[in-house]
């Protein structure tokens, strides 16, 4: 199992670039959250296995093509207290 954080620029906020986050990791079958940061980016902490989450963020960039301008992938220490996907605020 891996985790990572993954920070979406571009036009993510209003689009329901969370909502659709929400329904993809879930499709994946990875844990972690999605929450929208003041500085208008979207924050993305998922865990998993690496070829679900690279699966994730592709039908992320695929869906909001026109939206994302930038997405930065860091790998972080995986947490247990992630035992399923929420949006957060």
């Amino acid at each position: 199992m891996v985790a990572k954080r993954i920070i979406f620029t571009g036009r993510v906020q209003g689009v329901g670039f969370r909502f659709t986050s929400y329904h993809l990791a879930n499709r994946h079958k990875l844990n972690g959250f999605v929450r929208n940061l003041p500085d208008g980016t979207v924050e993305m902490v998922v865990q998993g296995q690496s070829d679900d989450i690279d699966g994730c963020i592709k039908d992320l960039q695929d869906s909001f093509a026109g939206y994302i301008r930038d997405t930065q992938v860091e790998e972080i220490p995986s947490e247990a207290k992630y035992t399923d996907f929420k949006i957060t605020f």
